[in-house]
């Protein structure tokens, strides 16, 4: 089936919050959703509620910037370091586990939900059962300093549609693909004008690579950020995104941004391959539309507020985004 092209978009719901929504997942198909928030709190959400009214269910000790979908298991992880299962069939938390040394950046489940990967500033990603939460992985493939010897961060991580693919991306624009079967180093790419260094006013590093998505066929690998900064105390670069054939580590389309400022924070493909949508912002937000195919920018939408993440539907015609104090769906076709 022809997936819905982009300029059907329409806003068909928007709720406000009182705190910043991290990370979201939704199950296919349902009017339930999962949130990660900046109250420490993970949320069940009913979007088909007479009145929306997320209800708490579990709190971490920091920020949630992550919550994954597992068939019935909710994995939720925090800069706290800890990773989260709950089971939403029973209503109750089944593990707490210390996962990682440093803060938590992102949580993703494979498509067959048998596994998680878990991101974090100890720039390791590391690969979990899904089922049992059995470390199944550590991916040890980005350095913790920065060229210019700050730091680095792991933003982001994905899986391909097949599951056999693994995807992270670090600050300085440094993405690898590892076989989620093995935990190999498959291939490299560079995305260094993601990352801006700035020498003369703060010594300071800002960017890298936040979002990360393969194309429907596994062939092309889409990597999001900003681009160069001019002040580093802003996010005042321009929202870029690059699309690589990763096995060559060769880049074939580019979108350097020409209307919105910040991070591109979540990508994700049509499920037929036909476009690419990237979230993010940073004062205001944005959701916007490309033809890696042709490179061409299809269409760019204002969002009023900063998208951290949006969750898409497995037809490609529902887009729920969460951001800086509001929630917003979108309905395409």
């Amino acid at each position: 089936m022809k997936t819905p092209l982009p300029d059907s978009l329409k806003l068909v719901k928007d709720f406000s919050r009182p705190t910043i929504t991290f990370a979201i997942a939704r199950a296919d198909g349902s009017d339930t959703a999962y949130l990660g928030c900046s109250d420490f709190k993970v949320y069940r959400a009913d979007f088909a509620a007479p009145k929306f009214e997320p209800k708490e269910l579990y709190a971490h000790e920091s920020y949630v910037t992550g919550v994954a979908l597992a068939g019935a298991a909710l994995v939720s992880g925090s800069y706290d370091g800890k990773l989260v299962w709950f089971d939403t069939d029973e209503g109750e938390k089944v593990r707490t586990t210390d996962a990682h040394a440093k803060w938590i950046r992102k949580v993703v489940a494979a498509p067959d939900g048998k596994l998680v990967a878990s991101v974090a500033d100890d720039m390791v990603c590391k690969v979990w059962d899904a089922a049992t939460g059995k470390l199944v992985h550590a991916l040890k493939g980005h350095k913790e300093k920065t060229p210019n010897d700050f730091a680095s961060m792991l933003y982001a991580v994905t899986f391909s549609a097949d599951g056999k693919l693994i995807a992270t991306g670090d600050k300085a624009g440094h993405v690898v693909v590892w076989d989620a079967a093995t935990g190999k180093e498959l291939s490299v790419c560079e995305a260094p004008v993601m990352y801006t260094w700035d020498k003369v006013q703060r010594l300071h590093s800002i960017g890298g690579i936040r979002s990360l998505a393969f194309s429907p066929d596994g062939k092309s690998l889409a990597v999001g950020g900003m681009g160069q900064v001019g002040n580093i105390d802003h996010l005042e670069g321009k929202a870029r995104v690059e699309v690589f054939d990763w096995r060559a580590g060769k880049r074939t389309a580019e979108f350097p941004g020409d209307k919105f400022v910040g991070l591109v924070n979540r990508l994700a493909w049509a499920p037929d391959g036909s476009w690419l949508v990237g979230g993010g912002g940073a004062g205001e937000g944005f959701l916007c539309f490309f033809d890696p195919t042709n490179k061409k920018t299809l269409r760019q939408e204002k969002l009023m507020m900063h998208v951290h993440d949006f969750a898409i539907s497995t037809a490609g015609d529902l887009i729920t985004s969460v951001g800086h104090n509001r929630i917003a769906v979108h309905k395409l076709g």
